[in-house]
């Protein structure tokens, strides 16, 4: 049955992206509804960016309340808001200083332009031949430089040429990094667990040892958070889990409280004193309504327990998951509430998200083959169970 809203947006919009066939009109916690009053379970959370449930009354009353008084005025001058939001978020983080941006992707060039530069002021690498190592299978966004470090295909196919720069290694692979490092290495990009390439987890100890490389050869270690930071692992950042302070880190998604795209770039002051007024910045980068909801965001995240109840109901959801009898499953593997249940290749992961979504519950696979579980970090048990129940049902039918 064809649906008009459907076909106005496929009328009017690029075909970036390839949505499920359902039409969201509204949302409340963790809970989403179609535009026939269904209600869904949101095992998506856009991707990370709604960690703390949707539309969360406190986070909708600091929006509402900053955007009566002001809005964006760029950062040509000062305002009462950031700098409220950055010491919240340096604090927290245990990092000296931090460059605000929107994007996640944005955050991710800033790092990139602070790597470089630092490498060419402080560790005298000849200019313009700085080096940064990355990951096979990283998702670092899809601007022309993050695609010119990607390894996925489709991603880079004919949008070319591609920045230079980049060296790529295999990812969880220790020794591959020690011996990709030359004098001209400025810095190491990494996702502690990696979202988008099928929730890739690495094996225990593998960050504290790129952690002590890094150390030993004078390059910075930046680990990009953006989907497994601010709770999302279990831990603040995913990083702790192995007691690692990065160099660097790189924060977005659940920042804005599923209001509003906010990033960041947090660093030590040595790195972050590179930049002089006009190397670098945002028209909306750091704007008073966006820093309004970002330090509720982060009020909202440990005032409400968030982090723990992400490792609590992390480890019951992976356990139920684990004792679901059904040749389909060939894995399940993540941290905390960022989980990637491996299917059978021979099965369409993406038949099975149809499917589900007849059921009741709203997910998306990644590479084809790994559907993502990534719910809200207020869920419950008993919306767990319900999700585990109709995902047997789907399999059963599968």
């Amino acid at each position: 049955m064809s649906n008009p809203i459907i076909e106005r947006e496929q009328l009017y919009c690029a075909h970036n992206y390839s949505p499920l066939p359902v039409v969201l009109v509204r949302a409340q916690g963790v809970y989403v509804w179609d535009d026939a009053g269904k209600r869904y379970i949101d095992m998506m959370s856009a991707y990370s960016a709604v960690n703390h449930g949707h539309c969360h009354p406190k986070l909708i009353r600091a929006l509402q309340e900053q955007a009566s008084q002001l809005n964006i005025v760029s950062r040509a001058f000062y305002t009462d808001k950031l700098g409220v939001f950055l010491e919240r978020i340096c604090k927290l983080t245990g990092f000296d200083k931090a460059l605000p941006m929107n994007t996640g992707v944005e955050a991710v060039e800033t790092a990139i332009k602070a790597a470089r530069k630092w490498a060419y002021l402080v560790k005298d690498v000849p200019q313009y031949q700085a080096e940064i190592i990355v990951c096979q299978g990283n998702f670092h966004g899809r601007t022309i430089t993050a695609i010119s470090m990607s390894t996925e295909p489709q991603y880079r196919d004919k949008f070319g040429p591609y920045t230079p720069g980049f060296k790529i290694i295999p990812y969880g692979d220790v020794n591959q990094l020690e011996q990709a490092i030359t004098p001209h290495t400025a810095a190491f990009l990494v996702e502690p667990v990696q979202g988008e390439g099928g929730i890739q987890v690495p094996a225990s100890g593998y960050l504290k040892a790129c952690e002590e490389i890094c150390r030993k050869h004078q390059l910075l270690l930046i680990c990009d958070e953006i989907q497994t930071g601010l709770g999302r692992t279990g831990k603040l950042l995913a990083c702790e889990h192995e007691d690692v302070h990065p160099d660097g880190i790189v924060l977005g998604k659940a920042l804005g409280g599923g209001l509003l795209p906010i990033s960041v770039f947090l660093s030590r002051r040595e790195i972050m004193d590179v930049f002089m007024p006009g190397d670098h910045g945002s028209t909306f980068g750091g704007n008073p309504l966006a820093s309004a909801v970002g330090a509720m965001a982060i009020a909202v995240l440990l005032d409400e327990n968030l982090i723990t109840n992400a490792a609590e109901m992390g480890n019951y959801f992976q356990r139920k998951l684990r004792e679901i009898q059904s040749p389909l499953i060939k894995e399940v593997r993540g941290k905390g509430l960022l989980i990637g249940l491996e299917i059978d290749k021979k099965y369409s992961a993406r038949t099975i998200c149809l499917k589900l979504l007849e059921h009741g519950i709203l997910t998306k696979e990644t590479h084809h083959t790994v559907i993502r579980l990534a719910p809200p970090l207020i869920i419950t048990k008993e919306q767990i169970d319900e999700t585990i129940d109709s995902l047997q049902g789907v399999l059963g039918e599968m």
